[in-house]
């Protein structure tokens, strides 16, 4: 019995032996190219975290890549297709909270040098709310893994016959290899190959439909005088609404990809410090997400304009197929390929960030502190390795599920609207309100979820927050609402049993509140921060011996190489024995793949020079002699 998505696409075969062979060196090229990064993958965090040493602007690059899924090509072309210009409104919604991410939430995670999600929550709260949480995080993250296979499943299926599932297998057994060779570094260098090419092909395709429609003019003219609007009608129709999309993709689907999505947590503790993070978010959310906007839903506008400019080859195209239908009929053989190889990018460029963020819970949340504690990094590292083929194969088991929904968008929607809304309230009251409690969190959490599995059963209990909005099915009902309802029941527990009870100590809370940031970055660095602000140096390297700096930093060790400059070099920097320095590679374009993080030892070293040792010279790729950039860090 087929299902509503397989009735939809059908199974008509597109493209030519060119197009299908350009898909496939792109499967093997990005294969190989992220699984030759597993030799810079020595450690859990290198796995995790890819040593914390990258630049903004790669940073930025590659979590553009994840957060254009190959769902947005699929669901935004859908949307864009029935309503025109205000399918953009999902990725133009997420400024307004954008300043509580840069200045208070950031700096809390990566100064107190969190991990996970979950760790967040049961160091600020406790144990029991820590194990609830990693239970949330992996069913979202997974859960996005699912909708992410299931969408290139569509596609392929669309493209070759090959059925929707088997299609899915196929993508994810690439996706799990080169993340588990590779870890984070392989996920970041491939997103950046990968986010490119998704925009070069969204934009082409703008181009070409352009240009066959004879013109923007001819373009804009040919479009549904409603489609010309920037925002959806405020509360019709009922599966595409303002309101709607404010409270589901807005605040819970916003600040839940921002503040809770481990994929993106890494991706942005990837980066070499704060300041080149915030300068990441800011880059993204206020360049890179409106340009991304136009490079995934061009294809429903065009394929609205030419079907009403009685363009031949379009007679059926439907919202569900619209993306492929557009590219297929712009596209001369192997430029479709193209286009179809840049959905291929979007869809492995999300999934493999989630993999390894489902890797990294499992290690840090479970396996190291339930399964085997106290083991060697090593075993982590191997243990790290498994779960990500795991989390590919659970996200698999998924597709059959996201198959039953009448489209991509009503499948997101409902993971968004059903997961979401306790884990934001738990994040944004435990960071900015001290007053909200382990017990208020645990109660939360569990009493919200109860709550929101009930209006899936009964969605008659939306309809006080619906706006008016009509339910339409049951599965589907309210899908958009049911994240204001979340919001509100989530809120009222959250504020309620936080009055009644007793809030963490303040010791508890250290570090990890907005206004103990202060205190994060003792933590971070294992003693008093030093913000005294300094030059880069420009020293050459000499070898020296090797000496270890060990740190307790939140009962683990951390191990710092040590370096020694000139006492000139020294004052330039404004730094002191024990700081935290930055040592690279002076080739900028690097983006910081060859540089890593090290302690200052004291200024001993001749002028001019850093001594270093032998072993750090091999990561620099730096010959003894060769100049390298010092900076410090706090």
């Amino acid at each position: 019995m087929e299902t509503i998505a397989q009735e939809a696409i059908g199974i008509s075969v597109k493209g030519t032996w060119l197009d299908f062979a350009l898909i496939v060196l792109y499967f093997m090229g990005i294969l190989g190219f992220g699984s030759f990064f597993g030799r810079y993958t020595k450690s859990t965090k290198d796995f995790f975290f890819a040593g914390q040493r990258f630049s903004w602007w790669l940073i930025a690059m590659s979590m553009i890549a994840s957060i254009v899924g190959s769902y947005s090509f699929v669901k935004y072309s859908r949307v864009a297709y029935e309503h025109g210009f205000s399918s953009t409104m999902s990725y133009m919604n997420d400024w307004f909270f954008i300043p509580i991410y840069l200045f208070l939430w950031l700096p809390v995670i990566y100064f107190s040098r969190i991990v996970s999600i979950p760790e967040y929550f049961k160091r600020r709260f406790n144990e029991s709310v820590g194990a609830v949480a990693t239970l949330f995080v992996l069913l979202y993250m997974i859960g996005y893994i699912g909708i992410n296979f299931y969408t290139m499943g569509r596609a392929i299926n669309a493209l070759t016959g090959i059925d929707v599932f088997w299609a899915a297998v196929g993508v994810a057994i690439i996706c799990a290899i080169y993340v588990t060779a590779g870890g984070q570094t392989a996920v970041i260098m491939t997103d950046l190959v990968q986010g490119f090419l998704l925009l070069l092909a969204g934009y082409a395709l703008f181009g070409l439909g352009v240009k066959a429609l004879g013109g923007f003019s001819s373009f804009w003219n040919h479009l549904p005088p409603d489609h010309r609007m920037g925002l959806a009608e405020f509360n019709v129709p009922a599966r595409f609404n303002f309101i709607g999309v404010f409270w589901q993709d807005a605040v819970v689907q916003g600040v839940a990809a921002w503040f809770l999505n481990q994929g993106m947590i890494q991706r942005v503790l990837s980066a070499k410090n704060v300041k080149e993070g915030r300068r990441a978010i800011f880059a993204v959310v206020f360049l890179l997400q409106p340009v991304a906007a136009v490079a995934v839903a061009n294809a429903g506008w065009l394929g609205q304009a030419m079907k009403r400019a009685g363009l031949p080859g379009l007679e059926a195209l439907t919202a569900e197929t619209a993306f492929v239908d557009v590219a297929y009929r712009l596209c001369i053989p192997g430029v479709f390929g193209l286009i179809m190889a840049a959905l291929t990018a979007a869809l492995m460029s999300t999934a493999d960030t989630l993999i390894n963020a489902v890797s990294a819970v499992g290690v840090n949340d479970i396996w190291r502190a339930y399964v085997r504690p106290g083991r060697s990094d090593q075993y982590y590292l191997k243990i790290a390795r498994w779960l990500s083929i795991a989390a590919a194969m659970v996200g698999i088991a998924l597709v059959p599920v996201f198959m039953q929904f009448r489209s991509i968008y009503q499948a997101h929607g409902f993971l968004t609207a059903g997961i979401g809304p306790p884990m934001v309230i738990v994040a944004l009251g435990g960071l900015l309100w001290k007053r909200f409690t382990p017990q208020a969190a645990l109660w939360t959490l569990l009493g919200g979820a109860v709550l929101i599995g009930v209006s899936v059963v009964f969605p008659e209990m939306i309809k006080p927050f619906a706006h008016g909005t009509p339910m339409v099915g049951r599965l589907e009902a309210f899908t958009y609402m049911r994240a204001l309802y979340g919001l509100v029941v989530c809120g009222a527990i959250g504020v309620g049993v936080s009055l009644f009870t007793k809030p963490a100590t303040p010791d508890r809370m250290k570090g990890l509140v907005w206004d103990s940031v202060e205190e994060a970055k003792r933590v971070f660095k294992g003693g008093e921060p030093n913000e005294e602000p300094g030059e880069k140096v420009r020293p050459v390297a000499k070898v020296g011996e090797t000496v270890e700096r060990v740190r307790e930093v939140c009962g683990s060790e951390i191990r710092l190489v040590e370096i020694r400059l000139d006492r000139e070099a020294m004052e330039k920097m404004a730094a002191r024995p024990g700081d935290l320095l930055f040592i690279s590679n002076p080739g900028w374009w690097h983006g910081g793949l060859r540089a890593t993080h090290v302690a200052a030892g004291e200024p001993t070293a001749p002028r001019d020079t850093v001594e270093v040792p032998e072993a750090l010279l091999s990561i620099l790729h730096v010959r003894e002699g060769g100049a390298v950039v010092v900076e410090k860090i706090i």
